[in-house]
């Protein structure tokens, strides 16, 4: 068997160094002081990256330490400003005075228009617009809206520049 094992450590041997070892030879003869310097100087640089690789990850638990106590200032700020964002709604919703609707203005400016006419007979655009308070677009709008059954809208005799609204007459 030892016969077979020199065979395969001669075989990585160059020829010359082949040599014939009995296995009752020591190979190497070492005092403890060099064989604790071969160990020192072959773990020293393993020695010295693992150092490295653990200030490394010492380092790398600081910041995420930090990064985490940034997050919950983070979380705490957003949560703030919601509910702040809530205040100022809630604010807003209360000293809102609830307005009307564009149609119910609609509609409450076309009774009025009718109120007018029916104790005036007929009213220039104009006059109006002065007395409802709006301005020559809205009462554009207005018009658009009216009944054509029982408005009429006509050019003012002798001044075709200016235009009147008046209640048709109704036949019964």
């Amino acid at each position: 068997m030892s016969e077979i094992a020199l065979a395969k450590i001669n075989s990585f041997a160059h020829v010359a160094q082949q040599a014939e070892v009995s296995p009752s030879e020591p190979i190497f003869v070492l005092k403890g002081a060099q064989l604790q310097e071969i160990i020192s100087r072959a773990v020293q640089p393993l020695q010295d990256r693992v150092d490295a690789l653990e200030a490394t990850v010492a380092h790398q638990a600081e910041d995420i330490a930090a990064l985490e106590a940034t997050q919950d200032t983070l979380g705490e700020n957003d949560l703030n400003q919601l509910r702040l964002i809530g205040q100022l709604r809630e604010a807003a919703q209360k000293t809102a005075t609830p307005t009307p609707l564009q149609g119910e203005k609609t509609l409450a400016r076309i009774a009025k228009i009718d109120e007018i006419l029916k104790a005036r007979g007929s009213t220039t655009l104009k006059e109006l617009e002065r007395i409802l308070k709006i301005s020559p677009k809205e009462m554009s709008r207005i018009l658009t809206k009216l009944d054509k059954r029982r408005f009429e809208l006509h050019l003012r005799p002798g001044d075709n520049r200016e235009k009147v609204l008046r209640l048709k007459v109704q036949i019964r």
